[in-house]
């Protein structure tokens, strides 16, 4: 399970006095366990490697951004920081789809559903979210679905 692997990094950068990615570990540990918290009332709870992966997304999705606003803002070392935590998290997440792997996988969705207009764009995107959703970035995806269907 992914949830082991990230303690599992804890012990090991704890043991090897890796501070910057001992940080990042528990920055991640810290987010699954708020996650884990409001899901306590949840009617049902996905599978814990869904969960994992989605919170892992978010925050490499969010760091991302922070690296845009640092550079526009000239503050250099703050977006290298949070490059480096892109670089803990991503080690966690499953290996992402190419962009032609993923294009292959709109067209055949496409060609299977029948979609041929922007109409049928949310029917596509929620098949390749079913199908292919832990190892895609979606902002990505939605765009090659636009060009796709467009």
């Amino acid at each position: 399970m992914i949830r082991d692997s990230i303690k599992s990094a804890q012990v090991t950068a704890m043991k090897a006095g890796d501070k910057p990615r001992l940080a990042a570990v528990r920055l991640i540990l810290a987010k699954l366990k708020d996650k884990d918290i409001e899901l306590r009332t949840a009617s049902s709870v996905p599978d814990d490697d869904v969960l994992v992966v989605d919170v892992l997304q978010k925050m490499a999705k969010q760091r991302r951004e922070s690296i845009a606003l640092y550079e526009q803002g000239n503050r250099q070392e703050l977006a290298d920081a949070e490059a480096a935590e892109i670089a803990v998290i991503e080690e966690f997440l499953p290996t992402q789809l190419s962009e032609a792997d993923t294009t292959a996988a709109i067209l055949a969705i496409k060609a299977e559903l029948g979609a041929s207009t922007m109409k049928d764009m949310g029917k596509v995107i929620a098949e390749l979210k079913a199908r292919h959703g832990s190892q895609l970035d979606m902002s990505k995806a939605s765009g090659l679905v636009k060009a796709a269907l467009g």
